[in-house]
């Protein structure tokens, strides 16, 4: 038994001291993906009021709900320009009652938002970023306040766009 021990040793030795040759091979592998333009606009409210007030005391009516939060998320080329604007579907309405959808503006925070004034047949610029991001503000809404009203309920639909080329 001792001997059998012994020349399973040697044999261990041996084949652990002797060269083991290692056979390697290679393959590539080439990583795909296709990136495609996206936007995604978040609006704080899909809508906003306009409470009564007396026009001596207050020419400018602001929303109720105060400050909108505006965020527009988009995936673009470094070098394009991603847009946001804005088109009124019409005028205020109360029945065969209007107020001209142009009294309505909106004062913005937020880089690359911009102000303006609502109008029912051109599209309004509300802001422009280069390349991809997301990019988050704020959109005040006014609306002049007149002697000249007819009483009613008034609504107006608008909608807005974010573009990314």
């Amino acid at each position: 038994m001792k001997k059998f021990g012994l020349v399973l040793g040697i044999l261990g030795l041996l084949l652990t001291s002797m060269p083991v040759f290692a056979v390697n091979t290679t393959q590539p592998l080439t990583v795909n993906m296709a990136i495609s333009a996206r936007a995604k606009l978040t609006l704080g409210v899909s809508a906003i009021n306009f409470a009564d007030a007396d026009p001596d005391t207050s020419p400018s009516v602001a929303n109720t709900e105060g400050a909108v939060t505006v965020t527009a998320k988009v995936r673009t080329g470094a070098a394009s320009t991603a847009t946001l604007t804005h088109l009124a579907g019409g005028d205020l309405t109360s029945g065969s009652n209007t107020i001209a959808i142009s009294n309505v503006t909106w004062n913005v925070t937020g880089t690359g938002f911009v102000a303006g004034t609502m109008n029912k047949t051109t599209a309004q610029s509300a802001g422009s970023w280069t390349g991809s991001g997301s990019y988050s503000g704020t959109f005040s809404y006014s609306i002049v306040n007149s002697w000249s009203y007819a009483t009613g309920s008034y609504t107006a639909s608008s909608t807005y766009t974010l573009t990314a080329p």
